[in-house]
């Protein structure tokens, strides 16, 4: 799934192409890509179609399209979600979902091979959807306090990975960038926030905010055509993961292999000795 930095790409090429320009037109064509816009196919056309793209916002994994008179599009990604910009008389992509014609003659097109992601029309949303309202800051925020993630990170009692990926106390962070953070502080992915030191959770969110601006430097991670930017280009920070997807490759660090472990039906990836296991009483 796109983590913040591969959103925040796609949110990028939105702001370049997309705001400024009015919504000529809307064609649906899956239903299930706006399975939350409850009232249909047809009010979702009909709301969006004359209005003006005026802004281009994004918390964590979600992303919106500010409209004129203070509405918005709250779009999701889901799994292989692609906001692509085309001419309007070029090929559509495969897995076309939802194509918005613009004033300029192109057209965003929303595909999405596995129909997870989707989007809604969001009343007063603006400023910030109220779909999403639940979901936290996350480390690239200039609001983002770091003072209340650490207290807190502190009153929970679980594995810090579970935390961070937590959208409602920091938001963005998934699978990838979660187990790079935790291999550059080093922590383990089982350490119980309870018995984490200050020190210890400062590393670790100057980590998250430094991997996912370095990610964001290169485009995103890209392991497939699923993930691309408004014009099909992937990201290549894959090249630099240390941890994630690096199972029985030596640690950059110390030299031991990587090992991978099942977590939360994924994977979590980690150095044996960088990252020691805690005793059981520190679970």
């Amino acid at each position: 799934m796109p983590e913040l930095p591969e959103v925040e790409v796609v949110r990028l090429g939105i702001a370049d192409h997309v705001v400024g320009r009015t919504i000529t037109g809307v064609t649906v064509h899956d239903v299930r890509s706006l399975r939350r816009h409850l009232p249909g196919p047809a009010d979702f056309a009909h709301r969006l179609e004359g209005r003006t793209v005026v802004g281009a916002a994004r918390r964590g994994k979600y992303l919106w399209m500010e409209l004129d008179q203070g509405d918005a599009v709250l779009c999701h990604l889901g799994m292989s979600g692609q906001f692509l910009i085309s001419e309007a008389a070029a090929p559509p992509p495969r897995h076309l979902r939802i194509a918005l014609a613009l004033d300029d003659g192109r057209e965003l097109r929303f595909a999405d091979q596995r129909i997870f992601g989707g989007m809604v029309f969001s009343e007063d949303g603006a400023e910030l959807p109220p779909e999403i309202a639940h979901i936290a800051r996350d480390p690239l925020d200039p609001l983002f306090d770091p003072a209340e993630f650490t207290a807190r990170i502190r009153r929970r009692q679980t594995g810090v990975k579970r935390a961070i990926l937590d959208q409602t106390l920091i938001s963005g962070v998934g699978n990838i960038y979660a187990d790079e953070a935790l291999w550059r502080t080093p922590l383990h992915y089982a350490r119980n926030t309870r018995h984490l030191r200050t020190r210890e959770i400062e590393g670790l969110l100057t980590h998250i905010g430094e991997v996912m601006q370095e990610a964001l430097e290169q485009g995103g991670t890209s392991f497939d055509a699923l993930y691309v930017n408004v014009n099909g280009n992937s990201g290549y920070f894959d090249r630099s993961l240390q941890a994630y997807g690096q199972e029985g490759e030596p640690c950059q660090r110390c030299g031991t292999p990587i090992r991978r472990d099942a977590f939360m039906n994924r994977s979590s990836f980690w150095c044996p000795t960088c990252q020691p296991r805690p005793r059981s009483g520190k679970f």
